[in-house]
């Protein structure tokens, strides 16, 4: 019998992992093995760990990965996949790859980066640190990424067949459409990846693709995201929140720092900033852009112009790219990211990682942390155990680079900036099936945000829904 087997983002929102096996007599050598997504975990020390354990199915005997969308808690484990053996395909939509070439070694370097860092330092545990892989081992696996087009039919053979759907999450963002067909029996299984938000832009403005995931969906199994399933965004338009908390800073001779991904929500943000600037709501202030992967990825932005949502279009027309805008700096080099900080004059800063698990956004929080001049901005989703969600919840300070920094700084969190839907939007999306699923399964969630999701459906829908649980294997019935 096929089944499903959850390898990630089960009672946690990172490491999403979820293998299709095709197997009619017990052996998974027989079977055909398919990987939907392939991401980090983050976090929590307990998920963080579990990227250095191998998978229960051989990486060698893995046949396909099926890639939702580039963010790290999807594809980011992919390098190390490859680094065990596997020797497939990786399927996606041509965005995704191209994002995925500028993350991926990103994320290689940074973890070398690290790595060199503690053993420099001595404050670690493990003599000498390693990655989990590096830079050239990040690059090796882009070899094996194989475009889709989006509502294409690809066979993977005989048995299995999928197809990529929009999810209106990020750039390139997909669900997997997969179908099942084992013993003259057809299942379609649908894997949701991140679901985007449907769409209002007065209460959730610089969206940068298609508005709303794809309605009118069918699926026999549904695998669905539940990140947001205990909460509601507020409605109202975050912008005059933005440009109040910005004019308070400036008064007070401070500084602002975003922790931002450097993909999309990083493009979104300047493009807010830049007109909040244009209509004098905020004073012409340096804006830092301290991550190498953001000029990148505004090229790939400007490449994947058919994706663009009306707004967009009318922004880039309208103020053209950033990385041509003056008092906008990016900085490639840690030469220029060390230079911000030499600036005591009140600037923007927005660097990566969003959840502040990595990346130069350390350094500028750790310099500007203790001056309750400075303002700290939130702009997405923190996973608990991340140093984002303890600066988020109030502590005191938090340890960086193996030592505490106090926390005097203003910290503002700003919700209608997330690309995942809340509850009320699941629900709308869902009551637009053509079918009732006969069973339905919440991943990339919280305990309580999945468990809060699954009433939600029961109680509105009526659907037989679960919270999956981390390496469980359902059957495709």
């Amino acid at each position: 019998m096929s089944y499903i087997q959850f390898l990630g983002a089960a009672g946690t929102v990172t490491g999403s992992k979820y293998l299709i096996n095709t197997t009619t007599d017990g052996s998974s050598t027989a079977a055909l093995q398919v990987l939907v997504d392939c991401g980090l975990f983050q976090g929590q020390k307990e998920w963080r760990q579990r990227n250095w354990q191998d998978l229960p199915v051989p990486a060698r005997e893995i046949d396909a990965v099926i890639l939702t969308h580039a963010h790290l808690d999807h594809c980011g484990w992919i390098p190390r996949l490859v680094k065990e053996g596997f020797r497939g395909p990786i399927y996606a939509t041509p965005a995704t790859i191209d994002l995925c070439g500028i993350m991926l070694p990103d994320a290689g370097h940074l973890q070398e980066e690290d790595a060199a860092f503690y053993n420099k330092t001595k404050s670690s545990k493990h003599d000498p640190a390693l990655p989990l892989y590096t830079l050239g081992e990040a690059h090796e696996c882009l070899k094996y990424f194989k475009p889709v087009e989006f509502g294409a039919t690809k066979q993977i053979n005989a048995e299995l067949s999928f197809r990529l759907v929009r999810a209106a999450h990020i750039l390139g963002s997909s669900m997997a459409e997969v179908t099942l067909t084992t013993k003259g029996q057809t299942r379609r299984l649908l894997f949701t990846g991140d679901i985007g938000r449907v769409r209002d832009r007065n209460i959730a403005p610089g969206k940068v693709v298609h508005s709303g995931p794809t309605e009118g969906e069918t699926a026999d199994i549904l695998v669905m995201e539940s990140t947001y399933g205990n909460r509601s965004h507020p409605k109202e338009d975050p912008r005059p929140e933005l440009a109040a908390l910005i004019r308070n800073t400036v008064k007070r001779g401070g500084s602002v720092v975003v922790p931002a991904f450097a993909v999309e929500r990083t493009q979104k943000l300047l493009f807010i900033l830049k007109e909040l600037m244009e209509s004098g709501q905020i004073p012409r202030i340096p804006i830092f852009c301290d991550s190498p992967l953001a000029i990148k990825a505004v090229e790939i932005f400007l490449k994947h112009a058919e994706e663009y949502s009306d707004e967009t279009r009318r922004l880039i027309w309208k103020y053209g790219s950033p990385v041509e805008w003056p008092g906008v700096t990016f900085a490639l080099s840690a030469e220029e990211s060390k230079k911000i900080n030499q600036s005591a004059y009140p600037s923007v800063i927005i660097s990566s990682s969003g959840m502040v698990t990595g990346g130069r956004i350390l350094h500028h929080l750790a310099q500007r942390l203790p001056d309750p001049r400075n303002q700290v901005i939130f702009v997405g989703f923190q996973a608990p155990g991340t140093r984002g969600a303890t600066i988020k919840n109030g502590a005191k300070e938090v340890k960086i680079f193996g030592t505490y920094v106090p926390i005097r700084a203003q910290v503002a969190a700003i919700e209608q900036f997330s690309d995942h839907a809340d509850t009320l939007e699941l629900l709308e999306w869902l009551r637009a099936f053509k079918n009732q699923p006969s069973a339905t399964y919440l991943v990339h969630g919280e305990p309580a945000a999945a468990g809060l999701l699954r009433d939600a459906m029961t109680k509105e829908l009526g659907w037989k829904v679960r919270v999956a649980e981390w390496m469980e294997k359902v059957q495709v019935e």
